[in-house]
Formats: structure tokens, C-alpha cells, sequence
């Protein structure tokens, strides 16, 4: 019987996430880790509840790390396992990888000073840069946004036309004057599968009138992410959306103050590089019991 499964429970702008620290790689294996396990944790009735599930480990505990990583493998001590609250994995959360640093520094697998100027990461979407802010928050370099073409999106039988974007996992970043709080969310949006033949990220977005003092642009973002359902927020969502709000304006770099429902992003859009900046939090610490697990209890 195992005797310590610790457990955490966080979120970036309430983009939450269930958090397995196991560095040496040996309390969550990909033979347990599966799918079935990740929907039970992720169940927000009979388990802890998330969007997802971000299990801490050296990226050299990491089967499939040699082939997303590369080169940039010596160099990612820690790889982000990211997990959908469906089971599936996913390549890339700018929320979740900012948890998953403060994490980092939390549990004392990192200090936070040396983080200042960053630190590599492994994630399924390739290496990633990320640091700590003197305010308490956290950055994390995204990598470039590209685009790949434009497409359309069905909700609630409303078509909303959209930029595709990847930032590693793909987005189709929908600009609309419609009242983005009278939408439903709920389904998943219908696209175009040959575009996006793997899924995508459906962002809805509302360009404010006023930026906020020292931004750019300033915009508001619903989001409904594939495999999870809509969430109160999505990092890599509010890059691709800065990106499609300052290429609508014919601008390819700016910085852009980004409202979702949980909270405030802000994302600086280069022409190499897109850096998101926000907080993280852990909400909880504990166990997973035995009962849960559905080992031996002791004394049963």
C-alpha cells in the first residue's frame, strides 16, 4: 500500500489544476497516471476537481521528454506532465506553467531569487523560459504566436469568424461586438476539423475602448478550451487573443491587458516572442487516502 500520495490544489486566475510533486518520477508513472485516473481527480463532485492535472517530475523521468524537448533537454531539469481534465494530454498552459513554478518554488525545488531571470522548463509544447516577479507574480516566455490561416466557429447556432492561431496548441481567436456574457459556452463549439484537425481552442473576444494605463490594447476573453469545456481562464488563449486584437488594429507588437473571468493577464506580443504575466496560487495541501484510491484501508 502506498503510504503518501501529497497532493495540491491551485490555480492562475482561477484557471485551477490538481498538482502531483513527484520528482523522481516513481509515485505517478504513466502506467497509473492514465486517463481514468486524470478524470477522476479532475471530477469537481467525486474527486479534488480542475481543469487539469500538472504533475511536477525531472523531465528525465519522462518518456516521450527526448522527443518534444530535443536538444533543449539538458537544460529542462523539470517538465511540466500536463494533463486535460478529459485525460488527454496537452502541450501547453501559460496558467498551468506558472503553477507549476510556483509550485517549484513552494515545495523548495527551486529558489524563487534564482528565478528572476528565468529558468527552462519542459512542456509537450517544446522548452519554456519562466520566471518570478518581484511583485509575486509570475512570466513565462510562450514562445511565438503563428498563424495559420482563418476559420469560423458555430456557437449556440451563432457563426463567429476567427484568426487561427498556435501557440503550441492550436486557437482560433474570434474578435465579436456581441455581449460575450449573454453566450453559452457550455457545448463545444463547432469548427473546422480540416483546419483543425486535432481540436482547437475557441476564444471569444471583445476589444475594450479605453487600454488600461500602459498597455496598447485592452480586451476581454471568454474561452472554451478542448478536452476541459470553457474555463475562467487560458493562458495560451490570452496570447493568441492579444495577437489577433493588435493584428486586427495592423500592429505586430504591443502589450495588451487581457480581462478574463478570473482575473487580469497581461501579455507582450513581440515579433519573435510572447511573453504572459499573471499570479499563481496554491489553494490546498493534503493526501490522497487509501479509501479514494481504493486501496486497503487499515483496520478494515
Amino acid at each position: 500500500m502506498r503510504t503518501r500520495d501529497r497532493v495540491l490544489v491551485g490555480h492562475g486566475t482561477e484557471n485551477d489544476f490538481v498538482v502531483l510533486p513527484d520528482p523522481d518520477g516513481d509515485r505517478w508513472p504513466e502506467i497509473r497516471l492514465d486517463a481514468a485516473m486524470v478524470r477522476r481527480l479532475c471530477d469537481r463532485r467525486a474527486g479534488l476537481g480542475g481543469d487539469g492535472v500538472l504533475r511536477v517530475v525531472r523531465s528525465v523521468h519522462v518518456p516521450d521528454a527526448p522527443a518534444v524537448l530535443g536538444d533543449a533537454l539538458d537544460r529542462c531539469e523539470w517538465f511540466m506532465d500536463h494533463r486535460n481534465a478529459d485525460g488527454s494530454l496537452a502541450e501547453m498552459c501559460g496558467n498551468g506553467v506558472r503553477l507549476f513554478l510556483h509550485v517549484l518554488v513552494t515545495e523548495g525545488l527551486l529558489d524563487r531569487a534564482a528565478c528572476a531571470d528565468g529558468v527552462w522548463v519542459g512542456t509537450r509544447g517544446g522548452p519554456r523560459r519562466l520566471g518570478a516577479g518581484a511583485d509575486g507574480t509570475y512570466w513565462v516566455d510562450m514562445g511565438p504566436a503563428r498563424e495559420f490561416g482563418r476559420g469560423s466557429a458555430e456557437v449556440a447556432g451563432r457563426r463567429f469568424e476567427g484568426l487561427a492561431v498556435s501557440m503550441g496548441n492550436p486557437h482560433l481567436a474570434c474578435l465579436t461586438d456581441a455581449d460575450l456574457d449573454a453566450l453559452d459556452l457550455t457545448a463545444q463549439p463547432r469548427f473546422d476539423a480540416e483546419l483543425f484537425p486535432e481540436g482547437v481552442n475557441v476564444e471569444l473576444i471583445t476589444v475594450l475602448r479605453a487600454p488600461a494605463e500602459g498597455a496598447d490594447a485592452h480586451i476581454r476573453l471568454r474561452v472554451h478550451e478542448r478536452g476541459v469545456g470553457e474555463t475562467r481562464s487560458c493562458g495560451t488563449g490570452a496570447c493568441a487573443a492579444a495577437y489577433a486584437a493588435l493584428a486586427d488594429a495592423g500592429a505586430t507588437a504591443g502589450t495588451v491587458v487581457v480581462d478574463v473571468p478570473g482575473g487580469r493577464l497581461t501579455v507582450d506580443v513581440g515579433p519573435d516572442t510572447t511573453v504572459l504575466r499573471g499570479p499563481a496560487v496554491v489553494v490546498a495541501a493534503g493526501e490522497l487516502t487509501a479509501e479514494w484510491l481504493g486501496e486497503p484501508v487499515p483496520g478494515s
